[in-house]
């Protein structure tokens, strides 16, 4: 088994202590264009007060920074974590977390030709509790996101934020983040209420109209990990006990797609689930057809196919370091899954991209490994 702890041990310390070194025997075909499925980057300037209208700027969470790192909140007060901010020190100020040009200037130094960027502090609003202002501060992002794109065309790709609450605000999202030319949205895995205060389930016959607007789109839908943590203080360590608990988070929602029939009524979606690495896949593939064979007589919906059907025919998965991952592929599917960086985080291969390649290579095989480290998420984006 290949071992990924020695990936790191030779280049330890936080991402902007790192520096970049070269990797020879890369093995990669010639043509090879590296596209990191998962990257990240955060927004620095006042994007929602400046561009609101002025009835609703007391509304706009305000954009600020504290040494160089970005916050968000209102009236002074941020809204993110104190343990989220001790992250961020650490790659914080690489001038590549908000600046296009030196992002590409950072990947052209890994050897990446392009990235899908996931929003990063912008977490925060996914529990905005003014639906209004949520929206809102999701379109503005859209633009926002969409320029940074039009900068560094080809090579940079916003992941953008939709409404999901209600349906007309999820068909006006999606119409306009495909109008920008973005290719994918952040969907959260805990949507929260709707308008009304009721708790949101995704595979109700109530969200129903959601996902059509969803489908009509044509765009997949991107998953990512982040949104909530372990439910108990930990005096040690707590960061990479929080990690820990955060990478794991996909099984209740691959369930409601399958088990809750959001895929056999809605047959042309495609699902990425991003930064959770992949060695999860055939785990949970199995444990779902244990489940549902074992309660059968429980089950109030049958399913119109065997479990792993809805993996191959929907879904593909991000990794970042996954070994045992990449040694269970034949099991997983070599077009289901898409290497990423996660560039700048401090679990990003951000300073030995190159070494994480070259492990590619040597686990999947040359043949395999361009779908794997880039064509596969132009694939999942339509590119």
């Amino acid at each position: 088994m290949a071992d990924s702890s020695s990936l790191h041990s030779e280049f330890p310390g936080p991402p902007n202590k790192r520096r970049v070194k070269p990797e020879s025997e890369l093995a990669l075909p010639e043509g090879t264009e590296v596209f990191s499925a998962d990257t990240h980057i955060s927004v620095t300037e006042d994007i929602w007060y400046q561009r609101f209208p002025a009835a609703m700027k007391e509304r706009a969470p305000r954009i600020w920074c504290v040494n160089g790192i970005p916050t968000i909140g209102i009236g002074g007060k941020s809204f993110l974590p104190d343990g989220f901010l001790a992250v961020v020190e650490h790659y914080g100020d690489l001038p590549g977390m908000s600046h296009i040009e030196a992002r590409m200037a950072d990947l052209d130094a890994e050897g990446i030709r392009a990235e899908l960027a996931f929003p990063n502090e912008l977490l925060v609003l996914l529990g905005y509790p003014d639906l209004e202002a949520r929206e809102l501060c999701f379109r503005i992002y859209n633009e926002y996101i969409a320029q940074l794109q039009a900068r560094a065309p080809g090579r940079f790709y916003g992941v953008g934020v939709i409404n999901w609450w209600d349906a007309k605000g999820a068909r006006r999202t999606l119409n306009e983040l495909k109008a920008l030319g973005l290719r994918t949205y952040w969907l959260p895995l805990h949507p929260g209420r709707d308008a009304d205060g009721k708790p949101i389930d995704f595979a109700s016959s109530a969200m129903t109209p959601v996902w059509e607007a969803i489908e009509d789109s044509g765009l997949p839908v991107a998953h990512h990990i982040g949104e909530g943590g372990p439910q108990y203080p930990c005096q040690f360590n707590a960061v990479a006990v929080g990690m820990l608990h955060q990478v794991t988070p996909f099984r209740e929602m691959f369930g409601k797609y399958i088990f809750g029939g959001i895929l056999d009524r809605h047959k042309s979606l495609r699902i990425g689930w991003f930064e959770g690495g992949i060695n999860w896949v055939p785990s949970a593939i199995q444990d779902a057809e244990h489940v549902y064979a074992s309660f059968q007589h429980m089950n109030n919906l049958k399913i119109e196919h065997e479990v792993p059907y809805y993996w191959q025919k929907h879904m593909a998965a991000s990794f970042v370091v996954d070994p045992l991952g990449l040694e269970l592929i034949d099991k997983i599917g070599v077009d289901r899954v898409m290497w990423s960086t996660d560039y700048p985080h401090n679990e990003s291969t951000f300073g030995y991209s190159k070494r994480s390649l070259k492990q590619v290579v040597e686990l999947v095989g040359p043949g395999a490994a361009p779908a794997v480290v880039g064509g596969n998420v132009k694939r999942f984006l339509g590119i």
